[in-house]
Formats: structure tokens, sequence, C-alpha cells
């Protein structure tokens, strides 16, 4: 099994659905009628490597947090000196489309039981995230 590809900021590349394993014919056409970007664009080998988020690549722009890992020389945020920055606060914007606000909790989780643990979870997760109803003072906690 290929490894599991985590982006230093949290982000689980592997269950995303441009990651190179998940993204489908449909995906791609869809994604390319929408950005107008050629579907054969439409696939993201994730973080790591020299890679970065597909859409910044596609935009020609750099990840802010990315390079600053790459400055510091750590594998991911959590294991930072300034760790939460401001490149991990949370947004509203788009929040239901997009995983973004997650990566507080997924680094959190990776530090407290390791990133191998947490990849197993990671898909309950966002599963969590983007599909259970918000309950003021329960968060993602189960019924």
């Amino acid at each position: 099994m290929k490894k599991k590809v985590v982006a230093p900021c949290g982000i689980d590349c592997f269950n995303c659905e441009l990651y190179e394993e998940n993204v489908t014919e449909e995906f791609r056409l869809r994604i390319a009628a929408a950005t107008h970007i050629p579907k054969e664009k439409i696939s993201c080998a994730g973080c790591i490597n020299g890679n970065q988020c597909l859409f910044l690549e596609l935009e020609g722009k750099k990840c802010k947090t990315l390079c600053c890992v790459e400055q510091k020389k750590v594998d991911y945020c959590f294991q930072c000196d300034s760790f939460p920055c401001e490149y991990l606060m949370p947004l509203s914007d788009n929040a239901g489309k997009f995983p973004q606000n997650i990566k507080l909790y997924n680094l959190c989780l990776m530090k407290k039981i390791g990133v191998e643990a947490w990849t197993e979870q990671a898909s309950d997760i966002r599963k969590t995230y983007f599909g259970k109803k918000l309950a003021i003072g329960e968060g993602g906690s189960k019924p």
C-alpha cells in the first residue's frame, strides 16, 4: 500500500477528491467545466516532495504554510515552536465545502497520538466535519 500523504498543515491529502488515487473522470470533468483547467491537469500528488495544493500550483502561487514549514525544517506544523499560528487560523469562508477548518484539530490529534494512528481516524473526522449538525457545546463528540 502506498504511503498516506498528509500535508504539513494537517490536511489529509489521501482523502481529498483531487488526490491522484481518488480523482475520477466525472470529478475531472466537473472541475474542468467550473475552472476552465484542462481535465488532464486535474490530479494532485499531495503536499510532499515539492508538491503543493493543485489549485495554488495552477494559479502560480506558493503556499505560505508550506514555505514556512520548509524554512523551519519541520515535517508538520505541530512540531514548530510557533504552533498554532495565523496560517492555521480557521476561516468561515467556504467552510462547508473545504476541510480547511479541521487542520488544527488534526494537528493536535497527530501530536497526541502520532501521525500514523491519526491516519486511521482521518476519514471519520472528515465525515463528522461535513456531516454532523452543529450543536453548541458538543463539537464533533459522539452521541
